[in-house]
Parts: C-alpha cells; sequence; structure tokens
C-alpha cells in the first residue's frame, strides 16, 4: 500500500432518487477509509446537465446523513480542493482537454449524430461490437482547417493505442487484461463544452489527492480509459477495487422493477439506519464469522473487500426484515422505542397534513384508525386481487392504469399535488376513460378502499418510493404486463 495518506470519495449523480447501492459503494469506501485512517470526499458528479437537479442532490446528502456518513470535504461541508459540484469546475475540464489535444493525446470529432448512428447500425449489422471508428483521427491538415473556418461543432474524443494491451490490476479481481484495439475512442468533452464522465472523474480524482477508487463494478470497461488518460498526463493513477452489484434473489441486477432501491423508501417504510447499515455491511463479512448484529465500528475493524462475493451480494428484503426486527426488539429500551416511532411517523411535520386531510372526512375520532391506517403500511397488508377489482374498470385497463402511472410516477422532475393530478388526468385522457373511474383504481390501489382522504394529497403526503411499491404490489396482484403489453401501453402516452 502507498506511502500516502489513504484519501477516498464516493461521487453520485443527482439524477434520480439516492439508490440503496450508493450507501453499499459509501459504506465499503467508508469502511476501508475508516479502518486505515484515511480522509474521505463526497463529490457531486452532475455532468449531466439535463437529469441532475439540485433537489436530487440534496436527497443524497440527506439519506447519507440518515444513515450516518460523515465525510471530511464535500459540497455542504467545504474543504481545500473544491468546488465537489462538477458542474461548478468546468474551466478545470477545460483546460485538460486542451493539454490532451496539444499533446496530440486526444482529437477533435467532427462527426455528426446521423453519421454516427449510420456507422454503429453497420458495426452491429456486421457483428462486430459498436465504436468510433476513427474517420477524423486520419483528417488531413486542410479537412481540419475547413471544419474550423466553418465552426463545424465537434467533441474531443481519447486517442487510443493502435496496438498492445492495457493490465487493469484491481485488488479483488487481480489483473485483466484489455486489447487496446478493442477500447473505444471515448468522448471526453461534448459538443457543449461540457466534460464527460470519464474525463471529469480522473481530473478530478487526480486534482482531489484520491489515492483508492472503490466503485461498481459496471466500471470495470472504463478502467482502461481512466488509466490511459493517467498515463498522458504523467500522473499516479489510484488503486482500484471493483465491487460486485448488488442482486435480486434471482441474482438479476438490483433494480426498481423488482425491489424497493431508493434510500428514502427504507427510511419511510419505518427500517432502522443502523439495520439497513449492518445488512449492507453483512455484505464485506465472512459466512462463517458468527453473530449477524454488528456496529459499524465492528464493520471497520473486519472489513476485508475480498470477503464480498464476487457473484455479487444478494439483497434480500427477508433477511434486512429479520435484522431490522432483531434491531427494534433486542436493541433499545421502550422509551428509546418511543422516540424512534415519533421520529418516524407521530411527529407534527407527518401528522399534520394527515390531520388536514382527515377532519373533514369523519364523525368521531376513533373512525381516524381505519381511515387513516394506510398511511402507516409500507404495503397495503391484506390487498387481494378481488379488493382491487371493486372498480367498474375492464381488468386490462386497470392494470394499463397501473402500469402507465407508475412510469409516470417514476420519471416525474418533481413530486407534488399539481404533478401527481396532471398525471392521472393525462392516463385517463390517453386511456379514453372516465377521470372518475381511474381515481377509484387508484384509491383502492393506494388507500386500500374505494373512498377516503382525498386522493392527490393523499398520494403526494406517501410518497413517490411508498407509492411505487403500492403500485407495483398492485400489478403483481393483477398481473404483469408481457413486453409486448408495456409496449403498446406506453405507446399511448
Amino acid at each position: 500500500m502507498s506511502d500516502r495518506m489513504i484519501k477516498t470519495r464516493i461521487a453520485p449523480s443527482p439524477t434520480g432518487d439516492p439508490h440503496v447501492g450508493t450507501a453499499y459503494i459509501a459504506l465499503m469506501n467508508h469502511c476501508f477509509t475508516k479502518k486505515h485512517g484515511g480522509k474521505s470526499i463526497l463529490r457531486i458528479e452532475d455532468t449531466d446537465q439535463v437529469r441532475s437537479t439540485r433537489a436530487s442532490e440534496d436527497m443524497i446528502i440527506k439519506s447519507l446523513r440518515w444513515l450516518g456518513f460523515e465525510w471530511d470535504e464535500g459540497p455542504d461541508v467545504g474543504g481545500p480542493n473544491g468546488p465537489y459540484r462538477q458542474s461548478e469546475r468546468s474551466e478545470i475540464y477545460t483546460e485538460h482537454a486542451q493539454k490532451l489535444l496539444d499533446d496530440g493525446n486526444a482529437f477533435k470529432c467532427y462527426c455528426d449524430a446521423e453519421r454516427l448512428t449510420n456507422m454503429r447500425k453497420a458495426q452491429m449489422k456486421s457483428g462486430m461490437p459498436p465504436r468510433y471508428d476513427g474517420t477524423c483521427l486520419r483528417l488531413n491538415p486542410e479537412d481540419h482547417a475547413k471544419h474550423e473556418a466553418e465552426n463545424t461543432p465537434f467533441v474531443v474524443r481519447l486517442k487510443i493505442p493502435v496496438e498492445g494491451k492495457c493490465i487493469v490490476h484491481d485488488t479483488i479481481r487481480g489483473d485483466i487484461e484489455f486489447e487496446w484495439p478493442e477500447v473505444d475512442m471515448q468522448v471526453l468533452m461534448k459538443s457543449d463544452g461540457l466534460p464527460t464522465y470519464h474525463l471529469a472523474n480522473v481530473v478530478d480524482d487526480h486534482l482531489m489527492g484520491i489515492t483508492h477508487v472503490m466503485r461498481g463494478e459496471e466500471w470495470i470497461s472504463s478502467a482502461p480509459k481512466h488509466l490511459l488518460l493517467y498515463q498522458y498526463f504523467g500522473w499516479e493513477a489510484p488503486v482500484l477495487t471493483h465491487l460486485p452489484l448488488l442482486r435480486n434473489l434471482d441474482k438479476s441486477k438490483l433494480s426498481k422493477r423488482k425491489n424497493p432501491t431508493s434510500i428514502l423508501y427504507f427510511e419511510r417504510a419505518g427500517y432502522l439506519p443502523e439495520a439497513l447499515i449492518n445488512f449492507l455491511g453483512l455484505f464485506a463479512r465472512a459466512s462463517s464469522e458468527g453473530e449477524e448484529m454488528m456496529t459499524i465500528d465492528d464493520m471497520v475493524k473486519d472489513f476485508d473487500a475480498n470477503n464480498i462475493s464476487l457473484g455479487g451480494p444478494v439483497f434480500d428484503m427477508d433477511k434486512l426484515d429479520w435484522l431490522n426486527g432483531r434491531y427494534l426488539r433486542e436493541n433499545m429500551d421502550s422509551e428509546e422505542f418511543l422516540d424512534k416511532v415519533k421520529t418516524w411517523a407521530l411527529n407534527d411535520e407527518y401528522l399534520k397534513p394527515i390531520a388536514q386531510m382527515a377532519q373533514t372526512r369523519i364523525t368521531k375520532l376513533s373512525d381516524l384508525g381505519d381511515l387513516l391506517s394506510f398511511f402507516f403500511m409500507n404495503r397495503i397488508e391484506g390487498q387481494t386481487q378481488e379488493n382491487l377489482r371493486q372498480v367498474k374498470l375492464e381488468e386490462l385497463t386497470q392494470r394499463q392504469i397501473y402500469h402507465l402511472v407508475l412510469m409516470q410516477f417514476d420519471a416525474a422532475a418533481v413530486w407534488d399535488k399539481e404533478t401527481i393530478e396532471g398525471i392521472l388526468r393525462n392516463t385517463a385522457e390517453k386511456l379514453d376513460i372516465k377521470l372518475k373511474f381511474l381515481i377509484q383504481a387508484m384509491y383502492v390501489a393506494t388507500t386500500g378502499s374505494m373512498q377516503s382522504v382525498p386522493l392527490f394529497d393523499a398520494i403526494t403526503h406517501l410518497g413517490r418510493d411508498i407509492m411505487r411499491q403500492r403500485l407495483r404490489h398492485a400489478i403483481e396482484l393483477l398481473g404483469a404486463p408481457t413486453k409486448k403489453e408495456a409496449k403498446a401501453w406506453e405507446e399511448l402516452l
């Protein structure tokens, strides 16, 4: 191990809800860093200007704080290597891209989208992997001058060696070989002057003093490009560890289509942060090691990335439920338990909107139990196909409603009453049904009843994560669409 002080980073993209995979990567980095007395950075990788939002960044920070993570440098705590949002570092990337061009290690590519699309189609038709064919790398000086004079839009691409191999050393996988001719000439700077992940990531890791990079295995194929950039700049590359992705029980990649994946879902559903961290920590513990309840200090002391199954740790919700139950029963007295309940849901912030919804719907306070119990559930307990089918709709139409609404809930940039009402009205219009029938279907999936407190307010207050679970549960009960059905339905929007 290098004599340099250990320094790691977590670098999420603020393009949606904070993913539990981010918590897993953050925990592995935390345990490694603390075990070796190092420092950590939180960096926000928001170069995707279309999808990145400050609201998503805020949720990421909130969720990581809820789990108990701290960092030495970051956008919220400052530090000597800022700014810590990539969107605020454009001049740095422009300067480094120009150095690559000046040194002959990158080139300007003037190919338009149509040419690139046709190129990839032809390659795939021929059974070749799609990658850039080097056309602009071979342009003569006259052609370059012509493009410059005409202000032709361009991207900056990485120049790749034409022969030889790249050896990527991974701490848990050993040496991984790549043939250079099979590595794509990666875009480093887009035509809008913003960097891609690859350039920004390498430049930031170097300038911020990162010594060890622990990230998901999906970045293995990008490692040769990153190592080549370090070589071109004359920098020492960090030590690489590519962690296996979290898996569903069927070994498929963990996705929101099969499991809840948002960290905020687990908070809203009543899981304890220490139980979720403990659960994720088991992925880096040898299966033969006894007691499964452990503190984060225990995880730091015993951490060894080689204990992680390269086949992918299985995200077993039943195991998480069992562990969370043990924490609730065994790790707190009745006063501490009550405090947890208050923090979770029995507080003014959560209860006041519920009270406002319920006040006009009851005749006595004891009515509140049946009316409002759905606000304190994950999925609707006891929900059945028969209960869902109370509505005056064809079953096919009801399945379409849940599928299309779920899609739009997933894609919504903001979560508020107006957005939700707009989605439901749009779905009713596209399916050519009366809004009142769609609302009935949404009521029974959301609350378990055909009528309750105001629907748009209830959905807003429950939040996106819980609503996803309820709609997925309804879809499971009525029957998920086939690929053909889903494609046809989605064309209606």
